[in-house]
This record gives C-alpha cells, structure tokens and sequence, in this order.
C-alpha cells in the first residue's frame, strides 16, 4: 500500500507541476496576414527618365548640364510619357566633350546648342543589330523641321557601329539602357554637324535687274531746206514758163494777124 501510494504521489506531483509550467507561458498570438508598407512597396512603373539614367552611370555631367539649360530633358520626359513615342540617344561622355576645341560650346547660341543636343537624338528605337540594315541618313530630332538639314550615317560592321555626322567620325562605346521605348549609347565623341561648324558661304547679291534699252529718238524729218540758188532757179524756171506761155500765146496771136 505504501508503494502505491508513492506512486500516486508522483504522477501527482508531475501533473501538477505540468499544469503550472503550461499556465505560465503567455499565449500565442494567432499569426496575421503581413501588410506591405509604403516604404517597402515596388515603385510603380513609370517612363525612363533620362537625367537619371545619365546621373547613375556618373562621367556625363556636362551632357546632363546641357539637356538641362537646352529644356530638351523635360521636352524627351514629357514624351517619354506616351509609349508609342521611342527615342535613341547617342551619349558622348565628359572625356568627349573635353576634347573638343576650346570655346566650342561658348561659340553656340542657346538655340545652336538645342540643335546640337537634338542632333545626337534620333525619333526611333534602335537596337545595336538595327543599325546594320538603317537607311542613311538617318533622321535626328534636331532636322524635324527640314529633314536632310543635319545628315546623320551609321553604319555597323559586326559589333562595332561607327557614326559620321560629315564632320566628325564616332563609334559605340558601350550601351547605357536600353528597353523596349528607349535606348542610349555611349560615344567617343560630341557629334559635330555641318550645319553649326562649318561656315556657309555668303549669299551671293542679287543680280541687278536688267534695264530697259533706251529708244533712240528718230529724228524729226527735217523739211526740205531751198537753197538760194535754187529758189533762183525756181524762179527763174517759173519765170521763163511763164515767158514760154507768153510768146506761145504771141506766136499764136500774131500768126492769123499776119495771114
């Protein structure tokens, strides 16, 4: 009897100290559905932004500065905003722009440097393999307005794709971003136009409109000058007619006289 009630003490004492363990831990709170915060949530898909792109990669501070004070930045931002709308932007870095000949950008007006920015855009989306089947010239922004103004050749033999603006020859360094809207490239050099660069050769003067030939005046018809003499001989002639008459007239009268 002793044994069995030790026993029944233990399974006692286990119960109890079981139950008192269980009670004291606090209960768990059901498991809830995790909300996405603002901070954590994916940025909503928008149009490629230019600036940014540029900035990101870093070495282009002074073609960012350019699209900036051109307004071109905002005009490629707002149109960026249609998707059927797709630009392709040859890029020149800091180095490019470092080799270009002193005083070249100060020479520009503010609307020769928009023409320049715009010449090195073009209004289609191009991909690098693009290039090898591309009619030339290409169109840029910058020849919107009268089209063939600032010709533009690509030309790509494999992976390289070489660039002409008549004026200076660039290559391809490297793709920046490319999508399905837009792609821009980066190249060794500031593509000149011929247009900006290269001086154009005075108008020449207008042609002097040709003058009428001067009509000679026909001398009046001078009347018939008598000479002295030959009123003379007018008179005398007129005289003797009138002495011939005369002596006929005499000749004729004398002649029944004398038969």
């Amino acid at each position: 009897m002793a044994k069995q009630a030790l026993f029944f003490l233990s399974l006692l004492l286990v119960f109890l100290f079981h139950c008192t363990t269980t009670l004291g831990q606090p209960a768990q709170a059901p498991t809830l559905p995790a909300v996405a915060s603002p901070a954590n949530a994916p940025a909503p898909p928008g149009p490629p932004d230019v600036i940014k792109i540029l900035q990101k990669v870093g070495g282009f501070t002074i073609l960012i500065r350019l699209l900036k004070s051109t307004g071109v930045a905002d005009q490629l931002k707002g149109q960026l905003n249609d998707s059927s709308i797709r630009f392709t932007l040859f890029a020149p870095n800091d180095n490019a722009f470092s080799n270009l000949k002193a005083g070249t950008l100060n020479s520009l007006s503010n609307e020769e440097k928009v023409r320049l920015i715009q010449f090195h855009i073009l209004p289609t989306y191009y991909t690098l393999e693009n290039f090898q089947t591309v009619s030339n010239p290409v169109r840029t922004q910058a020849g919107d307005n009268k089209p063939g103004d600032y010709p533009l050749n690509v030309t790509s033999v494999g992976s390289q794709v070489n660039i002409s603006s008549g004026l200076v020859n660039a290559s391809v360094s490297g793709t920046l971003y490319s999508n399905f809207q837009l792609a821009i490239y980066q190249v060794d050099k500031v593509l000149l136009p011929l247009d900006l660069f290269v001086p154009k050769p005075p108008s020449p003067a207008p042609a002097p409109a040709p003058t009428k030939p001067k009509a000679k005046k026909t001398p009046a018809a001078a009347s018939p000058k008598t000479s002295t003499s030959s009123i003379v001989v007018d008179s005398g002639a007129a005289s003797l007619a009138k002495h011939g008459i005369l002596v006929s007239i005499g000749v004729a009268i004398f002649i029944p006289f004398s038969l």
